[in-house]
């Protein structure tokens, strides 16, 4: 290592901040958690809830999101059923065509669990494990398969009409509660699917995220697009392979010009271990535009903020279902109309789908 190299020793960390970043977004999850419990609960009692319903919940209802989606750019209508749940997927799609699949990383609470999970598996085999070539690369096409099947059946196969009937049916304007209630009564079966996830993870570094995730798979394929990415000077690069040794999805950091990886996180772990100051970084080409690592949480951030912000402003964050009309589904919620979307359930539209008291 020559005295150039020495001198441009980097100090700098950006992964203490990232770790602050992602236990603040768990903490509001958590509290948007707690909140949605106690209005549910109080539902279920008869009784009108003493907290509003928190609409981050929505974020966990990927499938409606979608089908928003799809009719929104049909039709110019953002509907007002589970309006946050769209709104939270334009943002997170926003993060991807900016910093590669930075959400999975800096935001997403299982993202947070695979890491601490993948701690474990170090502990346990004093240094990551990873699965061969041959079994990893058709692993790795599952989530993508799981991805093309929802988009297959929303995209090409579900007319305006059929968004429409999904979308004001009962069983959509409850999806956040049943989705509640699927693991507050959880059966054997799902308990023991999530034990065998946890197991997985364990035993393979990031098992769901890597394999399963059909979110991943979106953002994955929307990363290809991203502005940022992390680009590596060739002339300043000592070889020492310590990005690709710190990489947690196992990205061969050190051989590559421009990491393109559609597993690439954003997480910056690379940039943190080169020992080298300024020859990994993230930018959007080769030695220009580059994006100090203190402005990624900035953005990430300030998207999610001005996203939701943005969304009150306009009236498509709250959604317009009244508390009384709650308390008629609470009522009728375990009715065969409320098992799934379409089904035997009767043709509902835009005007008359409200259930009676």
């Amino acid at each position: 290592m020559n005295d150039n190299t020495m001198a441009g020793k980097q100090k700098f960390k950006i992964q203490p901040y990232r770790r602050l970043i992602q236990y603040g977004f768990f903490a509001v999850i958590m509290l948007i958690g707690v909140v949605f419990i106690i209005f549910v609960e109080q539902l279920a009692k008869g009784q009108t809830p003493v907290v509003s319903r928190p609409p981050g919940v929505e974020g966990f209802l990927p499938i409606s999101a979608l089908i928003s989606l799809k009719y929104w750019l049909y039709t110019g209508i953002f509907n007002h059923i589970h309006p946050s749940a769209l709104v939270i997927l334009l943002v997170i799609i926003a993060t991807a065509v900016l910093v590669k699949k930075g959400f999975c990383s800096w935001v997403c609470p299982f993202g947070l669990l695979s890491e601490y999970l993948s701690k474990i598996h170090v502990w346990i085999f004093q240094k990551p494990r990873r699965l061969p070539s041959w079994l990893d690369y058709p692993l790795r096409s599952i989530k993508y398969l799981l991805l093309f099947f929802f988009v297959w059946a929303i995209f090409a196969q579900m007319d305006v009409a059929a968004l429409e009937k999904f979308i004001y049916s009962p069983y959509n304007r409850v999806a956040d509660i049943k989705m509640y209630k699927f693991f507050a009564d959880m059966s054997g079966i799902t308990l023991r699917v999530i034990l065998t996830l946890l197991l997985l993870s364990v035993l393979v570094r990031n098992f769901w995220c890597r394999y399963l995730c059909p979110y991943g798979a979106l953002l994955g394929s929307l990363s290809w697009l991203s502005l940022f990415k992390i680009h590596r000077n060739k002339q300043t690069c000592i070889d020492c392979g310590k990005c690709t040794k710190v990489c947690p999805v196992n990205i061969k950091v050190h051989k590559a010009g421009t990491v393109f990886s559609d597993e690439c996180h954003a997480c910056l772990q690379c940039v943190d271990a080169c020992p080298v100051k300024n020859t990994l970084y993230m930018s959007a080409t080769t030695n220009k535009a580059k994006l100090p690592r203190f402005v990624m949480p900035v953005i990430i951030v300030l998207l999610f903020i001005g996203g939701t912000s943005l969304a009150r402003v306009l009236g498509v964050w709250q959604n317009d279902i009244t508390i009384e009309e709650y308390k008629a589904h609470m009522r009728n919620i375990n009715s065969p109309v409320y098992h799934h979307a379409g089904g035997q359930a009767p043709d509902y539209k835009k005007e008359d789908y409200k259930i009676q008291n």
